[in-house]
C-alpha cells in the first residue's frame, strides 16, 4: 500500500516503464510463439532496447555528442546499433534452436539481423524522448525534494526560535556594559550576535549575498580563535564582487572542518588560507591549512562534505566541483559554483 501512497522515483519509473514494455513485447508475440517462448523472447527484446537506450543517453551522448565530438558519435552509434543487431539476432536463433525448435531448427540468415537493425534505430531515436522525460522527471523530483528541505527547515528553524529578539536585546545590554569595562570581550559578544542573527534572519533565505556570507565566516572564525591557545595564522583572500549572491551556509562547512580536524590548539604553527575568488561568472573558494602530527579529534566522518555535496547537487545538478585532498602535511578544499 505505502508503494501506492508515494510519488514514485525515477528509479521506480524506469522499472515501471520497462515492465510496461517487456508486457507490451509478450502480448505482441503470444499469438505466434506461446506463452513459454513469447516471454523468453520478449525479455531478450527489452533487454536489448534498454543497452541501445542506456548506451546512448549514459554514455555516447553526454561522452560524445554533448562534446562536441559528432563524427566520432555518429560512428559510435553505428557500431552499437551494428552490435546489438547482430547479438540479438544470434541469441535469439541460439536460444530457438536449443530450446524450442522442436527438431527443427533454424539457420541464421541476413533477413533477421537486418530487421533487428532497423528496430534498434527505431529504438535509438526513442532514445532521445526517454532522455527528455528522465531529465523532466528528475528536475521534478529534485525540485520538490529541495521545497521539502526548505520547509523542513523553517520548521526547524521556527521550533528553535526562543525570543530570539529578547535575546539579541539581551546580547546588545550586555555589549554596551562590557564595552565599558573590557572592548576586547564586547567585540566578541558583537560578532556572536551577528551570528545568531545570521541563523535567524539569513540562513532561512534562499540566496544571501557574498558580503552577509563573508561576514558570517569572519565572525565565526573570530569566535573560534579566541578558543586556540597561541592563536592561528589566518589569511583571508576575498577577490569578488560581495554584491553578488549565493545560497547560505555553503562555505562554513571548510571552515568547520579547518577548526575541528586541521588545527592543534597547543601549537603555535597552526596556518590557514582562505581564497574567495570571482572568475567567469563562479565563485571559486578554497580553504589550505596545515595538518596537524597527531590527530586533535576523532577522525572526520566525511559527514559533513557528504551532506554539502548533496545540497549542491539539489542545488545545481552537475554544474558545480567539490573537491578535497590530503597532502601529508596541507589539506586543500575546493568548491566551485555558479555565482548568480
Amino acid at each position: 500500500m505505502l508503494f501506492f501512497t508515494r510519488k514514485p522515483n525515477t528509479t521506480q519509473l524506469q522499472w515501471l516503464v520497462w515492465v510496461f514494455v517487456f508486457f507490451i513485447a509478450l502480448f505482441s508475440l503470444g499469438p505466434m510463439d506461446g506463452p513459454g517462448q513469447s516471454s523468453v523472447f520478449a525479455l531478450i527484446n527489452t533487454i536489448f532496447y534498454a543497452v541501445i537506450i542506456y548506451g546512448n543517453i549514459l554514455w555516447l551522448f553526454p561522452r560524445l555528442y554533448q562534446k562536441g565530438r559528432i563524427v566520432i558519435y555518429i560512428i559510435a552509434v553505428v557500431a552499437l546499433l551494428l552490435l546489438t543487431g547482430v547479438l540479438r539476432a544470434y541469441i535469439s536463433m541460439f536460444i530457438y534452436n536449443t530450446f524450442f525448435a522442436m527438431g527443427h531448427p533454424s539457420d541464421m540468415k541476413s533477413g533477421p539481423i537486418v530487421s533487428f537493425i532497423i528496430a534498434g534505430l527505431l529504438i535509438f531515436m526513442l532514445s532521445f524522448i526517454f532522455r527528455i522525460a528522465l531529465a523532466y522527471f528528475t528536475l521534478k523530483q529534485q525540485s520538490e525534494e529541495i521545497i521539502a528541505q526548505k520547509t523542513q527547515a523553517e520548521l526547524n528553524l521556527l521550533k528553535s526560535q526562543v525570543q530570539p529578539h529578547f535575546l539579541f536585546n539581551t546580547l546588545n545590554n550586555i555589549y554596551y556594559e562590557a564595552y565599558l569595562e573590557a572592548p576586547r570581550t564586547a567585540s566578541l559578544i558583537e560578532r556572536l550576535s551577528d551570528i545568531m542573527r545570521y541563523f535567524v534572519d539569513e540562513s532561512p533565505k534562499q540566496e544571501v549575498s557574498l558580503a552577509t556570507e563573508i561576514h558570517f565566516l569572519e565572525n565565526y572564525i573570530a569566535l573560534e580563535n579566541i578558543r586556540i591557545r597561541y592563536g592561528v595564522d589566518i589569511t583571508f583572500n576575498k577577490f569578488c564582487d560581495t554584491a553578488m549572491s549565493l545560497p547560505p551556509m555553503l562555505l562554513i562547512t571548510f571552515v568547520e572542518n579547518i577548526f575541528k580536524h586541521g588545527v592543534d590548539k597547543s601549537s603555535s604553527h597552526n596556518k590557514i588560507d582562505i581564497d574567495l575568488m570571482q572568475q567567469n561568472g563562479r565563485l571559486i573558494f578554497t580553504t589550505t591549512n596545515t595538518v596537524p602530527g597527531k590527530p586533535v579529534n576523532s577522525p572526520s566522518t566525511g559527514f559533513g562534505i557528504e551532506n554539502l555535496r548533496k545540497r549542491l547537487i539539489l542545488l545545481y545538478g552537475t554544474d558545480f566541483e567539490l573537491q578535497v585532498q590530503n597532502k601529508g602535511d596541507i589539506y586543500v578544499a575546493n568548491l566551485n559554483i555558479p555565482l548568480a
